[in-house]
């Protein structure tokens, strides 16, 4: 692995990692592979809901009942 150092970097962003750190129980370095892992590989682990929630609002609800008379019932 490579190692990177970044500097000049304005103390908000400083202070915002480091309560991010705090927050996720982690050190800020942990919480920065995090960050750029997620960012940048596309690493991201999304809820259920969050990906339902992405889903366009097509049709309608009748659209999406069960035609009774097709197809196997299960009980």
């Amino acid at each position: 692995m490579a190692n990177l150092t970044v500097t000049n970097l304005d103390k908000k962003i400083i202070d915002a990692l480091e309560e991010a750190a705090a927050i996720n129980g982690r050190s800020v370095e942990a919480e920065l592979k995090d960050i750029l892992e997620r960012t940048l590989l596309g690493l991201t682990q999304k809820s259920f809901a969050d990906v339902i929630s992405t889903m366009p609002d097509v049709g309608c609800d009748a659209d999406f009942e069960r035609d009774k008379g097709r197809g196997r019932e299960v009980e």
